[in-house]
């Protein structure tokens, strides 16, 4: 069986950098970081793929200046082989843009099964895993809490408000799911040592069938006008229990709609 992950690359959330002024967008000129969210997605695809006895993980990501520093985190986790796209003209890509670069990518391993987080660290769109899925002509199933794959179906908790759905779909589809699916493990010194050597194929747009025209600013559907900081978070009532304190808890809660 193999499974590709769709796995994100970004700016170090303990030191994230600056915006850049002109494009509005965050610079990644720095070095990136596995995002955690797609730590999850990694760890579950190495689980089945164990529990398939058979198969391999493969990597899928798009980044600039051909940044694998982030691949290389899931490669020692165990993944066994990865794909980058670069290429300068995709800066300003928007999130159908990404979904079109990754699934070109997908499209070239002819995997099983592909999973994705529900969303990234930094761009918190929710829509790329359900393009892809569109673009590729997958079945797709989104928020799982748990993936088992037998007989040729991925059988798939799905994650809801009341708890969750039991959902089952033919091979291939695309997965995505939820942080907590799985307990990510730790690289080993053995694993981060065996994946600097292991295969990281470098693509340009060319070499995943688009053009300029079709990513970046130029095939863009959405234009970031302006930005601001956010507001800085005003400090909480406090309350002295005078005898009354439960009683003035609840209209405070009540006010909120929270009974």
């Amino acid at each position: 069986m193999k499974v590709v992950v769709c796995v994100k690359q970004i700016p170090d959330p303990a030191d994230p950098g600056a915006l850049d002024p002109e494009t509005k967008t965050l610079k990644r000129d720095s070095k990136l970081i596995l995002d955690d969210s797609d730590a999850y997605g990694v760890e579950m695809a190495l689980q089945l793929v164990d529990a398939a006895g058979e198969g391999e993980v493969h990597l899928v990501s798009m980044a600039p200046n051909n940044e694998v520093a982030g691949l290389r985190t899931a490669l020692a986790m165990g993944a066994a082989s990865a794909t980058v796209v670069s290429d300068p003209a995709l800066q300003g890509s928007d999130a159908l843009a990404t979904a079109k670069v990754l699934a070109a990518a997908i499209a070239k391993q002819e995997p099983d099964l592909v999973l994705a987080a529900t969303e990234s660290s930094d761009g918190y769109t929710g829509t790329v895993p359900e393009q892809i899925a569109e673009l590729l002509g997958l079945a797709s199933v989104t928020f799982a809490k748990s993936v088992t794959v037998e007989s040729g179906l991925a059988k798939v908790k799905r994650q809801t408000e009341a708890g969750f759905d039991e959902v089952e779909c033919a091979l291939p589809a695309l997965v995505s799911v939820t942080a907590g699916v799985v307990e990510p493990r730790y690289p080993s010194f053995k694993g981060i040592m065996a994946a600097k050597s292991k295969p990281v194929d470098e693509l340009d747009l060319a070499g995943v069938g688009l053009d300029a025209s079709q990513v970046g600013w130029a095939g863009a559907g959405q234009e970031i006008v302006s930005i601001t900081a956010a507001a800085e978070r005003e400090a909480g009532e406090v309350i002295e229990d005078e005898g009354d304190a439960h009683e003035r808890i609840v209209a405070f809660l009540d006010d909120l709609k929270v009974l």
